[in-house]
C-alpha cells in the first residue's frame, strides 16, 4: 500500500503565500510523476501543477509565475510553494502520485486533500 499525507492549508490573506507539503509512505519503488490538484465548491477537479521525476514542471495558467511544484525524491515528498494567493485560488488542494510499487505494480495514489481559503 501507498499513502500520500498532505498538510500546509489554512486560511491566508490575499497577496499571502502558503506551503503544501504531500509525503508518501508505503511500499514505493519510485514516484513517477506528481501532481497536486484542486477542486472549489460546485467546481470540477483541476490540475494544478505536476513534476516528473526527472524534475520537468507544468502548470496550469492561471498559477503560473505564482505557484511552484518542487520533489524532494530521496524522501518521497512532493512540495506547492503558492505565492501571491488570490480569493479565486480558494479550495481543497489534492496530491496525486503515480508510483511504482516495490512488486513492480502501477499506482494512482491521492491524499486526503487539505484546505486552502484565501479571504479577500
Amino acid at each position: 500500500q501507498v499513502q500520500l499525507v498532505e498538510s500546509g492549508g489554512g486560511l491566508v490573506q490575499a497577496g499571502g503565500s502558503l506551503r503544501l507539503s504531500c509525503a508518501a509512505s508505503g511500499s514505493i519503488s519510485r514516484i513517477n510523476v506528481m501532481g497536486w490538484y484542486r477542486q472549489a465548491p460546485g467546481k470540477q477537479r483541476e490540475l494544478v501543477a505536476r513534476i516528473t521525476s526527472g524534475g520537468s514542471t507544468d502548470y496550469t495558467d492561471s498559477v503560473k509565475g505564482r505557484f511552484t511544484i518542487s520533489r524532494d525524491n530521496a524522501k518521497n515528498t512532493g512540495y506547492l510553494q503558492m505565492s501571491n494567493l488570490k480569493p479565486e485560488d480558494t479550495a481543497v488542494y489534492y496530491c496525486n502520485a503515480m508510483a511504482t510499487s516495490l512488486q513492480g505494480r502501477k499506482l494512482a495514489v491521492w491524499g486526503q486533500g487539505t484546505l486552502v481559503t484565501v479571504s479577500s
